[in-house]
């Protein structure tokens, strides 16, 4: 996760900094942007990363002090043998809250990001002051009683495949513009995904940051907890957004999973896919304003 290479990439009073914190024998890189206010943790979705938070993060603080962990590799594992569980990560998210002496932070996450929060709340006592849960990950629950392979898995098989190889950066742009699943990213995003979801080859060129066989085991990862039974055990206000056009929505029920929760609330993103963040930024941001505004103490 490297800082911007130049001073003109971002703007200098938006530029978080870049560091890390070492638990036990792992060591997770996040950003923060420094403020006085209450701290807000943000998580990303399986495969990405902390930087295309900042859209958000520069709008949010201040005066929020806004932290974005790195959720990929600071645990190596095999999709082969079942992946990467979101327990464990969950249990890592506890710890790094833990190990910065957080105090009742706000919480935002989307899908893999989303669902590990919500496991580490309700587990592992991340004593949240509020969380936003942007299409998280609640699949069916017979879902969870599979025992499938990386083939079987209908994202799993798909990452492990990944190109992931360009000869500079210009190929790189020219590729991740002409993929679908690009298609409605706004603009700045697209940028910062080339840009940070993107280093340099062992032997030359770029490589994905997220290397598609940690990708996948995480999509792997993803079927070995089931969630369901710890929504009921979060105390604090929810919010979780749906996107109206998201692919997940004739899979995973999150009206009946904003049910579950004591106190939550669900809203629809009109013309958003599953990528909510990346596709609405501006929207996302006064949606996290006012719902974390009304619950400041």
């Amino acid at each position: 996760m490297p800082p911007p290479s130049s001073s003109s990439e971002l703007a200098a009073e938006s530029i978080p900094r870049t560091t890390s914190r070492h638990l036990g024998e792992r060591e997770i890189p996040y950003l923060i942007y420094d403020a006085d206010g209450p701290a807000l943790m943000l998580l990303h979705a399986t495969g990405f990363l902390p930087w295309l938070w900042h859209p958000l993060a520069r709008e949010l603080s201040p005066p929020y002090r806004v932290i974005a962990p790195y959720f990929c590799d600071h645990r190596e594992a095999s999709p082969d043998n079942g992946g990467l569980s979101w327990l464990l990560l969950a249990q890592d998210l506890a710890a790094f809250h833990d190990s910065l002496d957080l105090e009742r932070p706000f919480l935002v996450g989307h899908s893999m990001g989303a669902t590990i929060m919500t496991i580490a709340t309700s587990r592992y006592g991340l004593n949240a002051r509020g969380m936003i849960l942007m299409e998280p990950i609640f699949l069916p629950q017979d879902f969870y009683r599979l025992q499938i392979t990386i083939e079987e898995h209908p994202l799993a098989s798909k990452s492990i495949k990944r190109q992931n190889y360009w000869n500079s950066k210009a190929e790189a742009g020219t590729y991740v513009r002409s993929r679908s699943l690009f298609k409605n990213w706004d603009e700045e995003m697209l940028g910062l995904y080339i840009q940070y979801g993107m280093k340099p080859g062992a032997a030359g060129g770029l490589q994905l940051a997220c290397s598609p066989q940690q990708e996948a085991a995480l999509f792997m990862g993803g079927m070995q907890y089931d969630p369901w039974p710890d929504l009921d055990k979060v105390t604090c206000p929810v919010l979780i957004l749906e996107g109206e056009m998201s692919e997940n929505r004739h899979l995973i029920d999150l009206p009946k999973a904003t049910s579950l929760f004591p106190k939550g609330t669900h809203k629809i993103i009109p013309g958003a896919g599953h990528l909510v963040p990346m596709e609405k930024p501006l929207e996302v941001v006064c949606i996290i304003k006012t719902f974390f505004d009304s619950l400041s103490d």
